[in-house]
């Protein structure tokens, strides 16, 4: 039988001929990742082995990017527990406020992540760098100090669901439409510990941030991983980003599958993901009036140049309603600043948008954006739970860039159709 691409990166990393799903392997890793939220306790976990030093300072990226600029001293505490520890170890990838950018989108943009690496972070999201036909997954503080002290981590073989994508996307469609028209049809738990593995003609028609967005959102379907095949875009990106080796992983034809879809882009509408799950997804043309009190456009999920440039087609000579928070959060210093070279930036402010330093900030109702009781939030982040962004009496809906134009200046959940576009 043959092997997914998933199987057959793991199984390089491993030393191995093969491996199959449900196999335990011990494989290199390329990269390991922590946050000023993770960190300081993968730190702590690292203290209590006794060792002496990190395996690589070059393999490390710590990215202190949740909860800074530091919002209070506790916040402040933590961003020095992995300053020091940086300082110690000598860390290559350690950002500064200042360098510092949203961790998934950053690591890509410094060329740290290439096609055929393993990556380990200690955090959930750190699937995103499938898009570069990469094996990356989220892990524990625990595993993430072993990894940290190792260069290795144990992994369970995942089994694969193969996504055949054809066709192209519409206007004000994008790859957020698509994973949460994916995790709509699959549920939260439909690629349970299973590698999301995206092929076919209509991958081409995708940009590389729309991939980004994609993997990043295989967790919220379950998934171990997401991961794309890699084709000139990908080649292009990593080559304008890395100067790193990359390995291109291809499935083979008898790589076996316990599910496989087919998904024509260009049937996929713009989608809305209702609280208090991913999964309870709408289409716009389905969705009456409901009116909005904040609008977040950011995120390890959409933080990337391009939604910066879909969102300010939407904002340009327009202004977000009366009564209703926008706040852009660009997703890396060199986003923002592409964003002001690029008149961008002018155009959030005319809007009547609040522009923030990267951070993570409102997504994980960390600071910068955080919703009162009965309040409800349109955003193009990732997770909708309850009391995510706030009081657990607020309510957020997931969308894309587009969507959540449209909606603050609107009012209400709206797609760029109710202005025209």
């Amino acid at each position: 039988m043959g092997m997914t691409m998933t199987q057959k990166i793991l199984a390089k990393h491993a030393g191995l001929d093969s491996v199959e799903a449900g196999q335990l392997i011990e494989a290199n890793l390329d990269l390991v990742l922590a946050n000023d939220i993770t960190g300081p306790v993968a730190i702590g976990e690292m203290e209590k082995m006794d060792v002496d030093c990190v395996f690589c300072k070059d393999k490390i990226a710590l990215v202190p990017d949740h909860y800074t600029p530091n919002k209070d001293i506790k916040s402040a505490e933590l961003y020095k527990c992995v300053k020091d520890f940086a300082k110690a170890n000598d860390i290559t990838n350690y950002f500064e406020t200042g360098r510092v950018g949203i961790e998934h989108a950053l690591l890509p943009e410094k060329g740290l992540v290439v096609a055929g690496d393993v990556v380990i972070g200690a955090d959930s999201h750190t699937c995103t760098y499938g898009a570069l036909g990469a094996f990356s997954t989220g892990v524990g503080s625990t595993d993430m100090a072993a990894g940290m002290a190792t260069g290795q981590a144990w992994f369970k073989v995942p089994s694969a669901i193969k996504f055949n994508l054809t066709g192209k996307l519409n206007p004000w469609v994008s790859g957020k439409d698509v994973i949460l028209h994916i995790i709509g049809m699959i549920g939260v738990d439909g690629a349970l510990y299973q590698s999301m593995e995206f092929v076919g003609e209509g991958v081409h028609s995708l940009t590389m941030d729309d991939r980004f967005a994609m993997a990043n959102m295989a967790i919220e379907a379950g998934g171990k991983n997401g991961i794309f095949v890699v084709d000139d875009k990908t080649i292009e990106y990593m080559e304008e980003h890395s100067d790193k080796e990359y390995t291109v992983f291809e499935p083979d034809e008898d790589a076996e599958y316990v599910e496989e879809y087919t998904i024509d882009l260009s049937e996929v509408k713009s989608t809305v993901s209702f609280p208090h799950l991913p999964e309870n997804t709408h289409t716009i043309d389905e969705i009456d009036d409901i009116k909005i009190d904040q609008v977040v456009i950011g995120s390890c999920t959409n933080g990337r140049i391009q939604d910066m440039r879909e969102a300010a087609k939407i904002f340009e000579g327009r202004k977000v309603a009366d009564g209703v928070r926008c706040i852009v959060f660009p997703a890396t210093q060199d986003i923002y600043l592409q964003c002001i070279e690029e008149g961008i930036m002018t155009t959030f402010i005319k809007a009547g948008c609040a522009v923030s330093t990267p951070t993570c900030g409102p997504c994980l109702g960390g600071h910068m954006g955080i919703l009162a009781k009965g309040e409800r939030a349109v955003a193009t982040t990732n997770r909708n739970f309850v009391g995510r962004m706030g009081d657990p009496e607020s309510e957020v809906y997931l969308s894309s860039p587009a969507v959540a134009a449209a909606s603050a200046i609107t009012g209400k959940i709206s797609g760029p159709a109710e202005l025209g576009l």
